[in-house]
């Protein structure tokens, strides 16, 4: 197999990786034959993945310009993936010039094109780390440097904590998060959950298959497992939703059922 130039030296390109799947999904170029194979695999079951992926992506963004207008403009993204086209900091530094963001992912492949993304890009830097390790990642240079803790950060947990599982302790690593942020900071996040997929469980779980067997066990959790990571702070209007329905910009857009198929708050 031919490594493409922007694939950073010592990854293995034969095995498939969730951040490159969903790159995928989402129509970019920073895959490999063997991330796309797994992906039409897991859309033989849920081929409206893409339109998951594409909600997911639409609340992020409304969820960032919310933080904007209530005066967050510090934005901690952590399992932030492959940059996109409207990504954080392009949504972000759009609506305000004072912001800053940091990524965090620990896929080589998502930091590497993440580094080669902003080059040149002022207030926005990526970190190598795992959401289950709160401390390296608060502790890092690239927080300590570009967030001031002691004012409001927007807290960005999207389409990660279900690649958690409950042994890793996610709910102890958002409130670890959580408690070393100012009073007035958001936690944003999105959940996979089999509540609200437009296919019977058993299907959909063919797809949930796919990722346990390239060694990402995607745990789907239901609205009240989900309600419990955002413990200790006040739900912001509509509360834990399916995606579509977080404050949309066209609330009488027709929705592909797919977009259905997970929470946001």
């Amino acid at each position: 197999m031919e490594r493409p130039a922007w694939a950073p030296p010592g990854i293995d390109i034969s095995v498939p990786s969730v951040s490159r799947m969903y790159d995928f999904y989402l129509g970019g170029s920073h895959n490999f034959e063997v991330d796309r194979e797994a992906a039409r695999k897991a859309m033989e079951f849920l081929p409206g993945l893409p339109k998951t992926m594409q909600a997911n992506r639409a609340f992020m963004r409304r969820a960032v310009r919310y933080a904007v207008g209530h005066d967050v403009t510090q934005f901690l993204d952590i399992g932030s993936g492959i940059p996109t086209f409207g990504n954080v900091h392009e949504v972000a530094q759009a609506a305000s010039d004072a912001a800053r963001v940091v990524y965090v992912d620990h896929d080589p492949v998502a930091v590497a094109h993440s580094r080669a993304v902003l080059e040149g890009v002022d207030r926005a830097a990526v970190v190598a780390a795992d959401l289950r390790k709160p401390h390296e990642i608060l502790r890092s240079p690239e927080v300590t440097e570009l967030l001031d803790l002691d004012q409001p950060v927007a807290l960005l947990l999207v389409a990660v904590l279900h690649f958690l599982e409950d042994s890793d302790e996610p709910g102890a690593a958002v409130a670890e998060l959580l408690d070393a942020l100012a009073p007035g900071s958001l936690l944003v996040l999105t959940h996979a959950s089999y509540e609200g997929i437009p296919v019977p469980q058993e299907r959909a779980g063919g797809a949930v298959d796919v990722y346990r067997d390239i060694r990402n066990p995607l745990v789907m959790r239901s609205n009240a497992e989900i309600a419990r990571f955002f413990d200790g702070t006040e739900l912001v209007e509509p509360g834990l939703v399916p995606m579509p329905l977080w404050r949309a910009d066209n609330p009488d857009d027709e929705e592909d059922p797919f977009a259905f198929s997970g929470y946001a708050g």
